[in-house]
């Protein structure tokens, strides 16, 4: 599995020795200036694990085996790939790489395989949060953080445009790219192109992405509207997908933490856009409310995954049909908004 991150990694780094070895360093919560892209290996142990395992006779915990390639080994990795289409993860606030983001990741990708092999590439997107005890603290300090890692990302999205203007007129590279953003990595994507918006493009930004998913949305529900940070999101991609359920209770905790901080609006993933009449004609509505907390028991959060039996709920169904087709499909066609059952 690839994957990017600015998160600062233990040792000291050298970007002209490529590849190398790179491990989480979780006691530096603080976004990094550098941005690593790696690839993780779940089946490659560690010299030093299989020396532990011989001295004590028995198996130590996993632990993932990363590898830092650089941008242009990175990218021409994904091109490489046999799925026909990439999907960028952004994860929500108080989550750690091995404990949350990664098998996560995982389980996406299990579920886009058993429906169909070779169709999407799973690439989640790390950014630095807090392990502090206390959801208030967690909250602010990862809300902080995904603002200061809005840099290095708009840096990666560069990156990408620049490694694919050098390739072959020929031989472009055809695969298309979608984004999952849940909970406050809708704010790390938001404020990512506003950063690259603002210091590497002359006019907006370009249509990049096929299909922007925004699941649990830890933003305010007027973000999409003109004249407002999000609307770039929707410049951004041919389709947007805001899922949301009223009754998604870690996004009640998040109102708290805002309101506590004098900031008094209703979260996306709460509502759905505020106006549907103020936001594009690319942005559709889907209310997960009569499920969520069926599949997520108590805090109906994280309901894109499996059902309560573990099957492809019915969120990720309707992803899987929107990633496949580039079509979203709704029953109010002209009020583009749609009630999962």
């Amino acid at each position: 599995m690839y994957f990017i991150t600015n998160r600062e990694p233990k040792g000291s780094r050298n970007s002209k020795n490529l590849p190398a070895p790179y491990e989480f360093d979780l006691s530096l919560n603080s976004p990094s200036n550098s941005v690593y892209l790696c690839k993780v290996d779940k089946n490659k142990k560690t010299k030093k694990e299989k020396e532990s395992k011989t001295a004590k006779g028995k198996s130590e915990n996993f632990n993932y085996t990363c590898e830092e390639l650089g941008s242009k080994a990175f990218m021409t990795g994904l091109r490489n790939a046999k799925a026909k289409q990439i999907l960028l993860f952004i994860h929500g606030f108080s989550n750690l790489p091995e404990t949350d983001i990664f098998p996560r990741a995982e389980g996406l990708q299990k579920l886009f395989d058993a429906k169909q092999k070779d169709l999407v590439e799973v690439v989640p997107l790390i950014w630095p949060c807090d392990n502090d005890f206390g959801i208030v603290k967690d909250y602010w300090d990862d809300q902080k953080s995904a603002d200061l890692s809005a840099v290095s990302f708009a840096r990666v999205l560069q990156k990408f445009m620049e490694w694919r203007d050098e390739q072959p007129e020929d031989d472009p590279c055809l695969k298309r790219i979608n984004v999952l953003a849940h909970s406050m990595g809708n704010r790390v994507l938001r404020e990512s192109l506003v950063k690259w918006d603002e210091y590497d493009l002359a006019s907006g930004v370009p249509l990049l992405f096929r299909n922007t998913i925004l699941m649990a949305s830890d933003i305010v529900n007027e973000t999409l509207e003109d004249g407002e940070k999000g609307r770039l999101i929707s410049h951004a991609s041919r389709n947007v997908s805001v899922y949301f359920a009223s009754d998604d209770l870690a996004l009640r905790s998040s109102k708290v933490s805002n309101l506590k901080n004098k900031v008094a609006s209703r979260r996306l993933g709460h509502t759905g856009p505020e106006d549907m009449k103020k936001v594009l004609k690319n942005v559709h509505a889907i209310d997960c409310d009569n499920f969520n907390n069926a599949y997520d028991m108590p805090k109906g959060h994280s309901y894109f995954l499996e059902d309560n039996k573990g099957k492809p709920g019915k969120v990720f169904e309707h992803l899987f049909q929107t990633i496949k087709t580039g079509r979203v499909l709704v029953d109010d066609q002209e009020g583009r908004t749609h009630i999962l059952e």
